[in-house]
């Protein structure tokens, strides 16, 4: 990019990224473009966790051109100590930026050391690195932005140039403070989720942001067939995961005799179990943004069936509400749908082991056009590796 062109970039990606509200779909973006600021192959973020980094989000181009079409890179979730012995770790533990020509030629007076491992493993060369400290308007660091091998117009790896390091600690301001609100408002939905789940043990931060996590995965190959914008395929997937999150927020309302009963509930008990889609809706009335609205229609419509079988309904009251069906359900209830009967398969409960994945697979594959929009569960089967990711990436 242009040095003339570099201010007013970064003007517009300070109000773009500000436009952000969920965390994962942050991250997402501001390591897109941090890359495209200095033309670099690769980065990765990583997020402070009291005295570690939490490796949470990494792109490479070279690796992702070798995937097949539309595939997603699948990486390893991990943390590393806040302390001197690595880049990252050196970066979180002095607030100091490093700009780093070749890995592989570190001066032996420095007290960091670069880890060869992902290299040996995948084949890659890692060679500039550019790590910059993520800190708040109040000096705290909470995480590292690390970027690697710059490259010139022809694609050659090159050092990061000063210039790059100037515009990318001014890049991290601005980074920092989307990040921080963003952490904010995942803390609120998080927050509202552990209020479900001091009633209902198995609604957890975990279950929520793996069933947000599978939803978006979904969406955006829902999208990408369709050829939506891509703008607004990054604003509806930025919606869909924080109301994903908030799926069963409406258990707040269901007697603890019912959530916490251990066997099969009984008619009458069902009965009341279902009225949580209603609460949680009830939630969202007021519909004045997007987010409600989405929010709303999640939580209303993730328990109807593409059959016609399903609850609550959307005429009548109590046991006279007519179900909805087919393209009847909203979009993200459908896909909602979808994962959130996965995790409930997989995952271990009160009353039932966890399922491995053959026998929740089949019982996806055997629910489509009758439980599931069967256009969703082929999807689903398409993003599967992805989705496997995320489990690894929330356990409980």
């Amino acid at each position: 990019m242009a040095d003339d062109r570099k201010l007013e970039s970064l003007l517009n990606i300070g109000i773009e990224l500000n436009q952000i509200k969920d965390l994962d779909i942050l991250m997402e973006r501001l390591l897109s473009e941090a890359r495209r600021f200095v033309n670099a192959d690769a980065g990765s973020i990583y997020i402070r966790d009291k005295d570690s980094l939490e490796f949470t989000y990494t792109q490479n181009a070279t690796l992702q051109k070798q995937l097949p079409e539309n595939a997603r890179l699948i990486y390893s979730t991990f943390s590393i100590p806040i302390n001197t012995d690595s880049i990252a770790g050196f970066t979180a533990a002095t607030g100091e930026s490093l700009n780093i020509a070749d890995a592989y030629e570190l001066d032996s007076s420095v007290p960091y050391r670069f880890s060869r491992s992902f290299d040996e493993k995948s084949g890659y060369r890692t060679t500039s690195i550019l790590t910059i400290p993520l800190k708040t308007i109040r000096n705290e660091i909470i995480g590292v932005l690390q970027i690697i091998n710059a490259q010139d117009e022809k694609l050659r790896i090159v050092p990061f140039t000063q210039l790059d390091e100037m515009g990318m600690k001014h890049f991290a301001g601005i980074a920092s403070m989307a990040l921080e609100r963003a952490q904010l408002t995942r803390g609120i939905l998080l927050q509202m989720i552990r209020m479900a789940e001091m009633r209902d043990p198995k609604e957890t931060g975990a279950h929520a942001n793996r069933v947000a996590s599978y939803a978006v995965e979904i969406f955006q190959e829902w999208a990408r067939r369709r050829k939506m914008d891509p703008r607004e395929t990054d604003m509806k997937r930025d919606i869909l995961r924080m109301a994903a999150m908030l799926h069963d927020v409406g258990k707040v309302a269901i007697s603890d005799v019912i959530l916490k009963k251990p066997g099969k509930l009984t008619d009458e008990e069902y009965s009341v179990m279902k009225q949580h889609t209603v609460m949680g809706a009830r939630l969202f009335l007021e519909q004045n943004s997007e987010f409600s609205e989405a929010a709303y229609d999640v939580a209303l419509n993730h328990h109807e069936r593409w059959d016609g079988k399903g609850y609550p309904g959307s005429e009548g009251t109590g046991e006279l509400r007519i179900p909805k069906k087919g393209e009847e359900i909203p979009l993200f209830g459908r896909i909602v749908a979808v994962a959130d009967v996965y995790d409930a398969l997989v995952s271990c409960r009160c009353y039932k082991d966890c399922w491995d994945n053959s026998k929740a697979f089949g019982i996806l594959l055997e629910e489509a056009g009758k439980q599931f929009d069967p256009e969703l569960i082929d999807i689903f089967f398409c993003c599967v590796d992805s989705i496997q990711a995320i489990r690894t990436r929330y356990p409980d």
